[in-house]
């Protein structure tokens, strides 16, 4: 497996906590380490610095009303009507702001952008990739991603607030252009995350494949060969 990108902890959560991601008690941990430590606290100014005129030129965009329609349609027809429902009230509670959205969607170029290669790039270098999952084309992301092929890592930002479905978990799915999907893991809501790529999948991870997003119970998928529950999102990773 290629080795995670070289971002202190430090930093990770200071770039977090500047992209408004973190909740609860990891946001009240946070802006107590701000309190108690300077150096912290400049890290996250400068995030918030770093980000402020990148978002700045992103226009608002407001979520169309049929949005949520067109995500209950998307449900499997023969699921139960509960699931559904519990479901249905997840991805309604998904709507995040513009500044948020935007934060969001550059900050996942951003965090890569400036971590320093563990090696010399390759020549040439290969352009990084970036990816808005939505649950209809042209939709309001429901999460973002992008990928650095220098470093072979993913770093998955999910727009979705913290225990609006306490029922289900997200899971991420690559699916290259042979149409097999390829589980990644789970994504927390609410969180970014960074995930180095086995070398198998690495070399499956280019433009035009397809990321995705599906609802399953706790513990992820309950089929070998792919997702179980509905899939809630998907986008294509495109260059940069």
């Amino acid at each position: 497996m290629s080795d995670a990108p070289d971002l202190s902890e430090a930093e990770v959560l200071a770039a977090e906590h500047a992209l408004g991601v973190l909740a609860g008690r990891e946001r009240a941990e946070a802006e107590a380490r701000m309190a108690r430590e300077s150096e912290f606290a400049a890290l996250v100014d400068a995030w918030r610095e770093r980000l402020q005129p990148l978002v700045d030129a992103v226009p608002e965009v407001a979520p169309r009303p049929a949005v949520w329609a067109a995500i209950e349609r998307s449900l499997p027809a023969n699921d139960d009507s509960a699931g559904a429902v519990r479901r249905l009230r997840f991805w309604r509670g998904a709507t995040v702001g513009s500044l948020g959205l935007a934060a969001a969607s550059l900050a996942a170029v951003v965090v890569l952008a400036n971590r320093p290669p563990a090696a010399a790039p390759p020549e040439p270098m290969a352009p990084m990739l970036n990816a808005n999952l939505a649950g209809q084309p042209g939709a309001q992301p429901l999460f973002v991603a992008a990928y650095d092929p220098m470093r072979k890592a993913l770093i998955v930002t999910s727009l979705v607030p913290p225990g609006a479905d306490p029922l289900h978990v997200h899971q991420l799915w690559l699916i290259p252009q042979d149409g097999k999907p390829r589980s990644l893991g789970m994504v927390e809501p609410g969180t970014s995350k960074t995930m180095a790529m086995p070398k198998p999948i690495e070399e499956l991870v280019a433009e035009g494949a397809q990321l995705a997003v599906s609802v399953e119970p706790p513990g992820g998928s309950t089929n070998p060969e792919g997702p179980s529950g509905p899939i809630a999102a998907r986008g294509l990773l495109a260059k940069i």
